[in-house]
């Protein structure tokens, strides 16, 4: 009797279940949500998954002689990002990567340590000037990046005051600018994500309550206690989103590290530039894509368990 009711053929669902208040087809409610949920489905199509595919099939493709694609499948991008060459291993792509990693992290810790007080301070502003003061924070935010990168070229010439300081005590040569170098990369790095945490920062404190806070301190906690007990779990969904909107496309970025660190300072996002560059390496560009785009999603996943983790 149970096979036989297996084996049947399954029919249309007309039954009806209740949907704002009204009763409604299973099977016009199912349609509805198809049209709604449609637009989204062919937006990622045809801009995240067919994009994605085609790096993913370009990453095991072969670079002809005038840099055009070849259709023949191979490992040898693969192989050439792990270091494996024409001269043998060489660890300069792992250094890249790894670099690129360390890079990203540093940014986000340094934005987060930043974040936190300019969070209070805004969300503390009167009504009055609160709104300027954030216009003061997004303006910046709000320039062309090249634009402000070029800033940074003025603000570290050697004629500026932190240069001439620093000549002053002997820390660099008369004359040397403070580009390029590692603090201005950090530097440019800090002043182009600093926004992207600030802000979900600042919305978070708004809504704190701060009668947990004033507990704390009734029960005579320290500062640290108070931060770890009382704020950080109420400013933490911000902080979260901050550090996803920070990390992520740092781990990508090469428009900075490029002008203000040289030619020296090359992280993943400077390598896959040359290579779709200059180089005309489009395979092994897309693989080095491929590797960064794991990376990024690697960061997501672990974001995302961390708050499934907290929510359960």
């Amino acid at each position: 009797m149970i096979d036989a009711e297996k084996k049947a053929p399954s029919r249309p669902d007309n039954s009806y279940t209740v949907f704002h208040g009204g009763l409604v087809k299973k099977k016009t409610l199912s349609r509805r949500a198809f049209s709604f949920i449609s637009p989204g489905f062919v937006w990622s199509l045809i801009f995240l998954v067919i994009p994605c595919l085609a790096l993913f099939v370009v990453s095991f493709t072969t670079r002809g002689d005038y840099g055009q694609i070849e259709w023949t499948f191979t490992w040898e991008n693969m192989k050439q990002l792990a270091g494996f060459g024409f001269f043998g291993w060489s660890a300069d792509n792992l250094l890249i990567v790894w670099r690129s990693i360390v890079v990203a992290v540093v940014t986000t810790f340094l934005c987060v340590v930043l974040s936190y007080p300019l969070a209070f301070f805004l969300a503390s502003r009167p009504d009055k000037t609160r709104t300027i003061w954030l216009a003061l924070l997004l303006i910046p935010f709000w320039t062309n990046l090249v634009i402000r990168t070029y800033a940074w070229f003025l603000a570290l010439a050697p004629n500026m005051p932190l240069a001439q300081l620093l000549q002053n005590i002997g820390a660099i040569d008369p004359g040397q600018p403070l580009y390029p170098s590692t603090f201005a990369v950090y530097l440019g790095m800090i002043s182009m994500f600093l926004p992207f945490v600030a802000l979900p920062l600042y919305t978070a404190v708004e809504k704190m309550d701060w009668a947990l806070v004033e507990a704390a301190h009734d029960l005579y906690a320290g500062r640290w206690r108070v931060f770890r007990h009382a704020i950080l779990p109420q400013t933490m969904p911000g902080l979260s989103v901050g550090i996803t909107l920070t990390l992520v496309p740092a781990m990508g970025m090469f428009v900075v590290p490029d002008m203000l660190g040289g030619s020296r300072y090359m992280l993943i996002g400077n390598l896959i530039q040359q290579q779709f560059g200059t180089s005309r390496n489009w395979p092994l560009g897309a693989a080095l894509s491929l590797v960064l785009m794991l990376l990024t999603l690697s960061a997501l996943m672990a974001s995302r368990r961390r708050e499934l983790k907290k929510e359960a």
